[in-house]
């Protein structure tokens, strides 16, 4: 029978509140019962960081290592090298960069990664709607302006644009660039537009009503509104730094809920600070949690405004919980009988190599 570990965030007293509420050490994804019941020994924590975490006391003869993309408990080639017994790192949610997975294929024969895919594209989806309205609309500092007890309509409003007829382009247009695209069909922008290795069919270009662009460089020059749907890797980790977003229409938005990596949190702020960006939201943070003095929990436009950051909480929703929960016991019980029937597109790397192309194109051995 094997050691479990799972790395969740806390949920304290919320968690008692919402007996829904999966995501969280009190709760652990709902797995405890199951697991114990199969002779199994499950060690959940939240402490994570350094080398006296509860994480890495108990990695070292785990067999499988649970974590989400809203808590990432970080497999780096140190970690790994430690982990003698790890067989299956299995992320709750979705987003792998959180383990080092050149050195997972060759850690003990190669070490399965595997993620819930789909589990909450629909949440961040939403997300990056919301987050997209809430800057071009000038929500947040208009809501605080209630808050605090006042009410000067011109502060807020000298701000404030609508959606329709703005040029927007998403960055990677998979399952969760292609929902935002579609959301946004309703708001009669000006134009959609996506940048992406793999175009669409032309059929769903069609259907949705949006444009490739072959440039990257090329679209953000176009466009009023930018979200970032990629995963991140050595290719786009600090992708969006100084110099791209300079190539950025001046006075657009920026949305990032991919990862917190691929921008470069300091150029973001100073964009933010010059007025070249007008505004930036979005819910990933590096490293997470985010640390206190993280630029982007204080940045802010020239006018007062433009940051629309939460913690990470976009794929993370109830509904979104009760789906990677589920997905997570189907890969474990995939692993534990022995016949590792694992949904294909769970597959991040696998006995030794890399079953997808979205962590930078790689192809197979």
């Amino acid at each position: 029978m094997g050691k479990v570990l799972m790395v969740l965030y806390d949920g304290f007293e919320h968690a008692e509140q919402e007996p829904n509420l999966l995501g969280t050490t009190e709760n652990e994804l709902g797995l405890r019962k199951w697991l114990e019941e199969q002779g199994h020994t499950l060690v959940t924590t939240s402490d994570k960081e350094g080398e006296n975490s509860m994480f890495d006391k108990e990695l070292v003869d785990a067999e499988v290592i649970i974590t989400t993309p809203f808590h990432p408990g970080y497999l780096t080639a140190e970690r790994l090298a430690k982990a003698k017994k790890l067989k299956i790192a299995v992320t709750a949610g979705i987003g792998s960069d959180h383990v080092d997975l050149d050195a997972a294929n060759k850690t003990n024969g190669g070490i399965t990664v595997a993620e819930v895919t789909g589990s909450n594209v629909v949440s961040v989806a939403e997300h990056v709607i919301m987050t997209i309205l809430v800057l071009v609309r000038n929500f947040v500092p208009a809501h605080e302006q209630i808050a605090a007890g006042e009410w000067n309509v011109a502060a807020v409003a000298k701000n404030e644009y609508d959606l329709e007829n703005k040029v927007v382009g998403t960055v990677a247009v998979g399952r969760i660039g292609e929902r935002v695209l579609r959301r946004l069909r309703a708001f009669d922008c000006k134009e959609l537009l996506y940048f992406d290795y793999q175009p669409l069919s032309a059929e769903k270009e069609k259907e949705i009503g949006c444009r490739r662009v072959e440039s990257l460089e090329e679209m953000l020059g176009q466009c009023d509104v930018v979200t970032i749907n990629c995963p991140l890797h050595e290719k786009t980790k600090g992708l969006f730094n100084k110099e791209l977003i300079s190539k950025m229409k001046p006075g657009s938005w920026l949305v990032n809920t991919a990862r917190g990596a691929i921008v470069v949190k300091e150029d973001v702020a100073e964009a933010l600070k010059s007025g070249h960006l007008r505004g930036y939201g979005g819910d990933v943070w590096y490293p997470q949690p985010a640390p206190k003095d993280h630029p982007l929990r204080y940045a802010a436009n020239p006018w007062g405004g433009g940051n629309a950051t939460v913690p990470h909480m976009s794929g993370t929703s109830i509904d979104a919980q009760k789906r990677y929960a589920e997905g997570t016991k189907a890969i474990l019980q995939s692993y534990f009988s022995g016949k590792e029937d694992y949904r294909p597109e769970d597959l991040i790397v696998h006995k030794g190599d890399y079953a997808t192309k979205a962590y930078g194109q790689r192809e197979k051995k």
